[in-house]
């Protein structure tokens, strides 16, 4: 476990693997830690440089009070880059962990390879949409949408079939800081990679859950033709497909990092 503090903000990683191995680094969704991706590392490839991190407000990291721009949130990754010395990142963003990606992309080609898009889009929601979230999440809490929330994230079934696990994603995302997500949201509501991600030249895999209540197939496929990405739909999953179906994410991600 490392800690980097950058602006006034203590930022927690997780950094795994050999030192010269080739260096994936993911970016969580909203209302998850870096613990989202426990599913998923089991099967990927030997010999990978895993660098996961808690994006500021969420997890083990600071919580700065909001709101946060995307270019916060993606300056804080590309810190995270250079104090660890990391070039040639697959970057692998779910949610708004893409709209991270995205945004890293466009401001420092230097550091990235690759980029996965799982589950987000260029631009997410509208303005209106988030802010009536953070409203109702600065006055009642996030347990007061939670439910509406978990049930975006996971597939028709997942709850019942999986109880314990659905549990332990509750209170990942009830345990969070209030203030982290709705800073967070605000980032969302005043993010728009359409041109910036229209424009990048690096090769580019986009997934989605088909079963996704956020971020619907269709809109993930539209910002994947937007840069001329490749588009897979992973059935019998929602929002976190790499939660849910992690074997077949990570078989989608081998024949990626192969071919990149």
């Amino acid at each position: 476990m490392h800690a980097l503090t950058h602006d006034g903000v203590t930022l927690h990683i997780l950094d795994e693997g050999p030192r010269d191995g080739r260096v994936v680094m993911f970016g969580n969704s909203l209302g998850s830690d870096l613990r989202l991706w426990e599913a998923l590392i089991p099967h990927l490839p030997e010999g990978l440089r895993l660098i996961r991190f808690d994006k500021r407000g969420h997890g083990l990291s600071d919580c700065p009070p909001g709101p946060y721009s995307i270019e916060d949130l993606s300056g804080d990754a590309a810190v995270i880059c250079d104090a660890l010395g990391l070039r040639d990142v697959t970057f692998i963003g779910l949610s708004i962990g893409g709209l991270i990606g995205q945004n890293l992309s466009a401001r420092r080609p230097d550091l990235l390879r690759a980029l996965v898009l799982m589950d987000t889009a260029a631009k997410i929601g509208t303005p209106e949409m988030w802010n009536e979230r953070i409203a109702n999440v600065r006055r009642d809490g996030i347990a007061s949408i939670s439910d509406a929330i978990l049930a975006r994230w996971f597939a028709p079934g997942f709850a019942e079939a999986h109880p314990a696990e659905f549990t332990l994603c509750r209170n990942m995302l009830e345990r969070g800081p209030d203030e982290g997500y709705a800073g967070c949201c605000a980032a969302i509501a005043g993010a728009d990679q359409t041109e910036a991600t229209r424009a990048l030249k690096l090769p580019v895999m986009a997934m989605t859950g088909a079963d996704d209540a956020s971020t619907p197939p269709d809109l993930v496929r539209g910002t994947a033709e937007l840069c001329g990405a490749e588009f897979h739909e992973i059935a019998n999953a929602g929002h976190l497909p790499c939660y849910e179906q992690p074997e077949a994410v990570a078989a989608l991600l081998k024949d990626f990092l192969d071919r990149t």
